[in-house]
């Protein structure tokens, strides 16, 4: 099951994660949106946003580290992840 968690606006962008749920595990995260548009932004994005995916598989739950110099984006890609898993469940996701 494959499902998309809220978009969540932040200071310097909109965040939205998708997670795919397989035998009661996330099997995969990623990122549909993050905040682009400035050089530094599209920097930090590009370390910090597969850093999160990554996290997400291993914590198997929105309760991820920050990563250092994303506070904004690693706010909203918890948030946007925790709606994720919240939508899986209710659909049912085991």
């Amino acid at each position: 099951m494959t499902v998309a968690g809220d978009v969540v606006q932040t200071q310097y962008g909109r965040v939205q994660v998708e997670i795919s749920v397989q035998g009661g595990e996330i099997t995969r995260a990623r990122a549909l949106a993050r905040p682009s548009g400035d050089g530094q932004t599209d920097a930090i994005n590009s370390y910090a946003v597969p850093q999160l995916d990554q996290e997400s598989l291993a914590a198997q739950s929105a309760q991820i580290d920050t990563v250092s110099g994303a506070t904004f984006t690693s706010q909203g890609y918890r948030q946007s992840l925790q709606s994720a898993l919240d939508a899986a469940h209710r659909a049912g996701a085991r």
